[in-house]
């Protein structure tokens, strides 16, 4: 039995993490951790009363990294759902995850379709020179771009040194209008409405056809498969991962 501790565990991601790992026969649920009326109000206090395995963070941008930096250092093991941190930050915890023997899971999307979206456009990219991703969330997401657009750019760029291939030279009237100019020019842009949940298309183009590949979320219950897939794999490993799509065969 694998013991966990759920960081933002009363967020709408939180609940729904507290709910599948509640009802997973080879998990304990054991703090429900979050600054907002939670069982513990930080890492630390929960630390101090259970013995904590591994710990899930859903939380926000701007304490992601000060959380992981805490559990790392002080051996719990880390499965990261919450996007916003940058790719230097994203380095450093890989080294420290290393340095330490701690395992760290970081995952832009726990979405098995979401990463299936992002596998797909990485081999469409050896075929296209020519890209641009669309974003959607509700208007609550605090980051901009995707943590899952960025990583999709970044796959992507793996296959092709240049996404605006033949166009001509460009003059935006309005800042930010072609959006924001990500790994090898594929451009991204990002869309904040109440209505979405969370929604991608990837756009590929060439002379005489288009191709659109394009994953939507309805539910957070669709992230939880690829969380207790990623909870399962770090509970006897010590290495750091970076995306649910290391782990799918």
């Amino acid at each position: 039995m694998v013991n966990i501790a759920v960081c933002g565990a009363n967020g709408k991601m939180g609940k729904a993490v507290v709910k599948a790992v509640s009802e997973a026969e080879d998990m304990s649920l054991v703090a429900q951790i979050d600054i907002l009326n939670g069982e513990f109000a930080t890492i630390k206090d929960a630390k101090n009363s259970v013995n904590i395995d591994i710990l899930v963070d859903f939380t926000q941008p701007d304490s992601i990294y000060e959380n992981a930096l805490y559990c790392l250092n002080n051996d719990i093991k880390l499965v990261i759902g919450t996007t916003g941190l940058t790719d230097s930050q994203v380095e450093e915890l890989r080294t420290l995850s290393q340095k330490r023997k701690v395992a760290c899971f970081i995952a832009p999307n726990f979405s098995t379709g979401a990463v299936l979206l992002m596998k797909f456009a990485q081999m469409a990219a050896k075929y296209f020179d020519n890209a641009e991703i669309i974003e959607l969330h509700h208007n609550q997401k605090k980051d901009a771009p995707s943590g899952t657009a960025i990583k999709t750019a970044q796959m992507m760029s793996e296959n092709g040194e240049n996404f605006t291939n033949g166009n001509c030279p460009e003059k935006e009237i309005i800042k930010g209008a072609r959006g924001c100019n990500s790994y090898n020019n594929i451009h991204i842009h990002s869309v904040r409405m109440p209505g979405y949940m969370a929604s991608q298309e990837v756009l590929f183009g060439s002379d005489g056809q288009i191709l659109s590949l394009r994953h939507d979320s309805t539910n957070r219950e669709c992230y939880m498969p690829g969380v207790l897939m990623a909870i399962r794999h770090i509970a006897n490993s010590d290495e750091f991962v970076y995306g649910l799509d290391k782990i799918m065969n």
